[in-house]
């Protein structure tokens, strides 16, 4: 009997040593409106470090994923993300290339980014005020911006 004991003491032990504890993770639905048409498909574009955006050439980001369009908007929701900081760039990526395709420097197809209502030269996106702390389940409208 004092064996059992032992053993199951044993066991509990080495299972409570192994035993990490489950990180809370949240979902981020995005959702964009008032897309000039419904060619192609949105690329969107998560970011989780300072200098990472703009990323013209999209190899910075933590996760990327593409949502079809319907009937102008599209939606797609991450799931599983940990607690921390993020920043959301989206493409009306029209063509279906997987880039920004330009006119002279500017962009031909719409661009938007998670608290930007307007991008310009002196209004250029950045990490710092693209970001926002996820520490919930949340949503976020991008607008997209034809310039």
């Amino acid at each position: 009997m004092i064996k059992k004991i032992i053993l199951l003491t044993i066991v509990t032990l080495l299972m409570s040593f192994n035993y990490q504890e489950k990180k809370k993770t949240y979902s981020l639905k995005i959702t964009v409106n008032n897309l000039r048409n419904s060619k192609g498909i949105v690329q969107v574009a998560l970011y989780t470090k300072e200098g990472s955006i703009p990323d013209e050439k999209y190899e910075k980001y933590y996760a990327k994923a593409v949502a079809k369009i319907v009937h102008n908007s599209a939606i797609f929701t991450f799931k599983d993300l940990p607690e921390g900081k993020y920043a959301v760039n989206i493409l009306h990526d029209e063509n279906e290339n997987g880039k920004i395709d330009k006119k002279f420097i500017m962009p031909k197809e719409g661009i938007g980014f998670s608290n930007y209502k307007s991008i310009g030269f002196s209004n250029r996106p950045k990490f710092s005020k693209a970001s926002f702390q996820l520490n919930a389940d949340t949503e976020k409208n991008i607008k997209i911006i034809y310039l």
